[in-house]
């Protein structure tokens, strides 16, 4: 049987129920009934079960949405991270425990949080995103992450090898730097009471140093004692950039904290490599006092380069920053008043007719307490007895300090025929991106704090995997810079400034960007997090087919929004995993 349309002249068709059948040799057909009248639809569902389809009163007979989960900002990393062939370079063959890594890296950008919380957020009976179905996970514990995490130790040097071949070549730029993080428990050999950035000064801590390409690319990263000194850590860097890496001439740039004279002399000239950092306070003011550096250097200029007897073979680059000379005289100032104000409490303490302050020792602990509070104890000349006390700023030494203010020296033994002076001083404030990089590892997006691990190489791996995080995180932002509130026109803004000292501007684009909030595009700027945020509504829905009494559950996924979808274009994935 089947439904023909009979065709009316001056009226609507007419639908007509038939049936073929076989006569003398012909086909022949008869009308078994007249559908004109039936509505619609009910003639639609009678075809289809003519042509042995099933006819359905609802879309939930034909498709059950069993769960819906956060998808689009997993596919996006997911994504990256193999676009990148970081998984390979785990290990170039696939295996449950190489899929247990690239989740923790993964879920670190996502969502940071204790192995416990991650191994129930992976799970398949309490997933909180499509991570775990996308790897294929299944059941996951604590324990197989912990395992995953030794894995990961263990390949720790072949892929920063493989990372510092793709990053790092002869004559390229290292940059490299020192952070600490505290640390939760006290049974960890490694975590030590040292000084902290943290400002936790009743935790103990680890160290960490982050090597990253000219770009702020990390490359590798190592795990230090917290009670070990920045400058301590430089040797195993250059140990490995020669030894591991295979690099013979390569520029190590580091902060003034780092790069000590000991350092500079024993560890990288000893090598043979070439260093960029910078002179630490003291060693200016030698050379003001020893006549190398003069001021008046500046009344035209805000760069110059000076020879200095104390550092023969190298170039050393003096610079002025007239926003930071300004910024830095109304911080002492700052500074200074809060201090006397905290002194003067001290001295009314003392002449108070009610119980005064009374002994040198007592005072003495209270002003201690007032001038380790703000640093400023060199800037105060004080005078303590039994009964009194009275202070007085000395100006002359404050004077002194304020000559140098926005003054820096970089120091180079790279030649000026092969680095320019401006070129120098660009690179050491290249340093910064380390520093991004740090932000971003222990408090923006990745969280490496607070640690938790009580065994030493638990520790490592935990680090290690942090710095994998960031590395896809740093594509990921170079990918997605036109989307983001990023200055993704760096040489228009380079182009602008007046000089390499002078402070640095954002670009016409990112300004617009900051001001519209849009791109030049039209699309919407986002922030890393809300990017993400925004791609998780892209949702992978888990569906069953009970109308067919299939046991199959297809996957179907929600239509990108337009922003979505350009988002993961710029990363060249797809959300169908």
């Amino acid at each position: 049987m089947y439904i023909e349309s009979v065709p009316n002249r001056d009226s609507p068709p007419c639908i007509l129920l038939r049936e073929s059948y076989r006569e003398n040799g012909k086909v022949r057909k008869r009308t078994i009934a007249n559908l004109t009248d039936w509505p619609p639809e009910v003639v639609q569902k009678l075809r289809l079960a003519l042509k042995g389809g099933v006819v359905v009163s609802s879309l939930e007979e034909v498709f059950e949405v069993t769960r819906t989960l956060p998808h689009g900002h997993v596919a996006a990393v997911t994504g990256m991270l193999r676009e990148l062939g970081l998984d390979k370079l785990i290990a170039p063959r696939p295996s449950r425990r190489r899929d247990l890594v690239v989740a923790m890296i993964v879920a670190r950008i996502l969502d940071p949080q204790p192995k416990l919380g991650m191994a129930r957020a992976l799970d398949s009976e309490t997933a909180t995103t499509s991570l775990g179905e996308v790897l294929g996970l299944g059941a996951v514990d604590a324990d197989e992450l912990y395992d995953a995490m030794d894995f990961a130790l263990e390949r720790q040097t072949k892929i920063e090898d493989a990372l510092a071949k793709r990053h790092l070549h002869d004559g390229s730029l290292v940059l490299y730097d020192v952070t600490s993080t505290y640390f939760e428990g006290h049974s960890c050999p490694l975590a030590k009471h040292g000084y902290s950035r943290d400002g936790k000064l009743d935790k103990l801590q680890i160290e960490f140093g982050l090597l990253c390409d000219a770009d702020g690319c990390p490359v590798a990263v190592e795990v230090f004692e917290g009670n070990v000194s920045d400058p301590m850590t430089v040797a195993a860097q250059v140990s490995k950039l020669r030894d591991r890496f295979k690099l013979r001439r390569v520029v190590v740039v580091g902060d003034r904290g780092m790069l000590t004279e000991a350092r500079v002399h024993e560890d990288l000239a000893k090598e043979g490599l070439d260093w960029i950092t910078a002179l630490r306070a003291p060693a200016i003011r030698g050379l003001l006092g020893d006549g190398s550096l003069q001021l008046s250097l500046f009344d035209e200029r805000d760069l110059g380069e000076i020879t200095s007897e104390s550092y023969p073979g190298e170039r050393l680059i003096v610079c002025r920053n007239p926003f930071m000379a300004e910024e830095r005289k109304r911080k002492r100032e700052a500074l200074l008043q809060a201090t006397e104000q905290e002194l003067g409490k001290v001295v009314e303490a003392t002449r108070r007719a009610r119980n005064p302050l009374r002994g040198e020792r007592n005072i003495g602990l209270r002003v201690g307490r007032v001038l380790n509070k703000h640093k400023m104890a060199k800037h105060f000349e004080l005078h303590i007895t039994a009964d009194a006390f009275s202070y007085s700023r000395q100006e002359a030494k404050i004077a002194e300090e304020a000559s140098l203010d926005g003054i820096y020296v970089v120091r180079t033994s790279v030649p000026a025929e092969a680095l320019s002076a401006a070129e120098a001083v660009d690179h050491y404030k290249s340093l910064s991106r380390v520093e991004r990089a740090f932000r971003s590892l222990k408090t923006v997006d990745l969280k490496v704090r607070p640690i938790h691990h009580r065994l030493a190489d638990r520790v490592r791996a935990h680090v290690f995997l942090c710095m994998l995080s960031y590395y896809v995180e740093w594509h990921l932002r170079r990918a997605w810079a036109e989307l983001l509130f990023e200055d993704d026109d760096r040489s228009q803004a380079r182009a602008a400034r007046s000089s390499v000292v002078a402070r640095a501007e954002r670009s016409g684009k990112a300004l617009s960007k900051a001001q519209t909030r849009r791109t030049e595009d039209g699309w919407p700027v986002h922030g890393f997090q809300t990017l993400l945020s925004d791609l998780g509504t892209l949702a992978r829905c888990t569906c069953v087919r009970p109308a067919l009494g299939e046991c199959a559950q297809p996957v179907l996924y929600t239509k990108p929004t337009p922003l979505q979808e350009h988002a993961l274009n710029l990363l060249r994935v797809t959300h169908r995993l």
